[in-house]
């Protein structure tokens, strides 16, 4: 019978401290070849959109699919979770909190490879629900003391800074201009639904690092072309997914200004197959898309972390 584990389960056992280290641990079985990682694909209807993605992790003996729903504004997350041995069905997991977390925790654990050691202040793009855990990660692997934060709504703005000054005791300053959460931040996060660029690649200075995580549809864009020309390394989270729905790379590889050849995985920077940054004044820039592999390492987690303390329900099927 597998195990039915609701949102509010999920938050209590998965710390983003663990989520860091789980999704890192996932990067690198998948840079060394040992996990399987299927690229997200989408089913439409006049209405919305299923979209389903799948992986194994055969370290942990897991492997397990993500099925989600974006219907009429709606979006609901399931992530099934299956033993890799014995094919026994452990776990179906509201996953709009583990989608969060994970997420985070990529940005964060591509920060820890790439970012400047001496990294110290931030800047965000767009002050949705993401961003919080964008910015707990990136200042779980650096030492983040002023991060400058932007939103369309500068009411929105100011909530998300009074919040995650709070949460993570440093000083999240809300701004009017895009162009000041660019310049001065070491680490620059763009989390955003915009269908048109929000970082243009004439703000950046040397030696930022940009984690993009906005956009995972082919037609959408957070990076113009100067972005992606300026920068000396490019890694994504998988360059599968990438040719498929990283409207950020897809374009300027049209255009002719990018080469895939130019393109590298995370999991490799992780399993010490490639180099990321070689000097301060480089520009870094992740594209995380979302991996279910990333789904399968934190889902793994939760589900045994709950059978341990005897939560969540058991289901009769």
């Amino acid at each position: 019978m597998p195990l039915f584990i609701r949102e509010n389960i999920v938050q209590k056992l998965l710390p983003m401290v663990r989520a860091l280290t789980l999704v890192e641990e996932a990067f690198r079985a998948f840079g060394e070849g040992a996990a399987e990682n299927q690229p997200r694909r989408r089913v439409r209807t006049p209405d919305g959109v299923l979209n389903l993605m799948a992986a194994s992790l055969p370290t942990k003996n897991n492997f397990g699919f993500k099925a989600y729903t974006s219907v009429r504004g709606k979006t609901q997350f399931y992530f099934h979770l299956f033993d890799a041995r014995s094919g026994e069905y452990l776990a179906i997991i509201e996953a709009d909190k583990l989608g969060q977390m994970r997420t985070g925790a990529a940005s964060g654990v591509a920060t820890k490879y790439l970012a400047r050691p001496d990294a110290g202040t931030g800047g965000i793009i767009g002050t949705g629900w993401q961003a919080e855990s964008q910015l707990e990660a990136v200042c779980a692997v650096r030492n983040i003391r002023v991060v400058r934060c932007y939103a369309r709504n500068l009411e929105h703005s100011r909530a998300f800074a009074e919040k995650m000054s709070a949460r993570l005791n440093i000083h999240v300053e809300a701004v009017d201009d895009v162009r000041n959460a660019v310049y001065d931040s070491d680490v620059l996060i763009t989390a955003t639904s915009s269908p048109t660029p929000v970082l243009l690649g004439k703000w950046l200075t040397p030696g930022q690092h940009i984690n993009a995580i906005g956009g995972n549809w082919r037609e959408r864009r957070e990076l113009d072309d100067k972005v992606i020309t300026r920068a000396h390394a490019i890694f994504v989270d998988s360059i599968e997914q990438a040719k498929i729905e990283a409207g950020d790379l897809v374009a300027p590889v049209q255009d002719g200004r990018l080469d895939w050849a130019h393109v590298q995985e995370l999991g490799a920077l992780i399993a010490r197959k490639t180099t990321g940054r070689k000097n301060l004044d480089d520009i870094t820039l992740f594209k995380s898309l979302g991996l279910a592999i990333e789904d399968v390492a934190v889902g793994g987690w939760v589900y045994e972390r709950a059978v341990d303390e005897k939560l969540g329900e058991h289901l009769a099927l």
